[in-house]
């Protein structure tokens, strides 16, 4: 039997982080792999998330399986976090899944359930497990246009035209912020448009919220999902833990469905369970429990908020100081979006030969689609990037 199998295409972020391994030279920067640094290059644990370790070490007293859709306390501190109070606990319907992918595999298993024919919108670029995994469930896909290669912004004009072509009962993947790979975001009355044309036609919005607390703080992340949620009859949402409590490795996600009628609650509750008992049966916890008792003990909420928000402003800080040098490098403000970009990510506009050319004659390696993770520099690498952009002629 195994001899049937055949070889599937390479991620080409692993082949990225491979080739950065065996590059010998010193000096070589890694602005490809997505996750979050510190200016000495590492991924720390957040303190918040080492105390809620101890005390876990010091009370825990079982390791029993929790419910299928995961510990309910964990759903209602997740609600809350990313809804707040946009629409009533009542209508939601939550399950903890392995990681922010765990979610969206769940979602997309879930709308194929629910619709087998409808198609599933995505943007044009996204993150490239979204494709993947909703070939793989066999749902029909087609992009809307979002990101203009000229400006480095959103082609909202284009968006919104193909959006109008959306028929009723299809589903409209969108990011809830920091948008993974351009960083590229609307602004709220841009997502009032959004939610209306989605009122029209009446499509379903999956919302992928990977980088809660990234772009403009915890509330402001979160305010484009919940005036989806509170505006349209349903929504699917999904929501990871990694990087905004950089717990990447507990695989610590969480999939929600939102309904305007209440009554459909305990049929999609008992839904995602189901889901959950095909896929993994029961999800993993601890991190799911870490982030519960980071959430409702207000000492530690306290301390991770600040250290998030710590994370946050440095990243901001090192797109405002890329922006500048390349500004003054330039003589010219065209790099100008990076500053406005938000999150972890920018897509820089450059080809993929000019990409390559940074990897090959400078050691910078980034995504072919020249999409950089920002935290993956500092005060003293940025400007030997912004030299190696200009020199390449981007």
């Amino acid at each position: 039997m195994l001899t049937n199998l055949t070889p599937q295409p390479a991620d080409k972020i692993l082949q990225l982080m491979q080739k950065f391994r065996e590059d010998p030279r010193t000096d070589k920067i890694d602005l490809g792999v997505g996750i979050y640094k510190d200016a000495s290059g590492n991924t720390p644990v957040m303190r918040a998330i080492k105390e809620a370790e101890k005390r876990l070490w010091e009370t825990e007293t079982t390791k029993k399986y929790t419910a299928l859709a995961g510990d309910p306390a964990y759903g209602d501190a997740m609600v809350d976090l990313v809804l707040g109070d946009a629409v009533p606990r009542g209508r939601v319907a939550a399950a903890a899944t392995p990681g922010g992918t765990g979610a969206i595999r769940q979602g997309v298993e879930l709308i194929k359930m629910a619709n087998p024919d409808a198609t599933i919108w995505i943007s044009n670029p996204t993150w490239p497990n979204h494709p993947s995994i909703i070939k793989y469930v066999g749902m029909k896909m087609a992009e809307y246009r979002y990101f203009d290669d000229a400006t480095c912004g959103v082609d909202f004009d284009g968006m919104m035209a193909d959006l109008a072509g959306v028929k009723a009962g299809d589903v409209v993947l969108l990011h809830g912020c920091c948008h993974n790979p351009t960083g590229a975001n609307l602004n709220m009355a841009q997502w009032a448009e959004v939610v209306e044309s989605l009122q029209k036609t009446g499509a379903v919005p999956f919302i992928d919220i990977a980088y809660q607390g990234f772009g403009d703080g915890l509330e402001e992340d979160a305010a484009a999902v919940r005036l989806v949620a509170s505006s349209l009859p349903e929504t699917i949402i999904a929501a990871s833990c990694s990087k905004n409590f950089g717990i990447y490795r507990e695989r610590t996600g969480i999939l929600m469905t939102v309904s305007q009628d209440a009554g459909n609650k305990p049929l999609a509750q008992s839904t995602l369970a189901f889901l959950n008992r095909q896929n993994y049966s029961f999800p993993p916890d601890h991190g799911a429990r870490l982030v519960t008792m980071i959430l409702q003990d207000k000492v530690l909420r306290d301390d991770w908020m600040e250290e998030l928000e710590n994370v946050r402003l440095g990243m901001l800080a090192l797109r405002t100081q890329l922006a500048g040098e390349l500004q003054r490098l330039s003589g010219s403000d065209r790099f100008g979006f990076l500053a406005q970009h938000r999150g972890m990510f920018s897509r820089l506009g450059a080809t993929p030969e000019q990409v390559e050319r940074l990897r090959a004659e400078h050691g910078i390696y980034m995504i072919g689609d020249s999409r950089m993770n920002i935290a993956g520099l500092n005060e003293a690498t940025i400007p030997v990037l912004a030299k190696a952009i200009i020199d390449t002629g981007i």
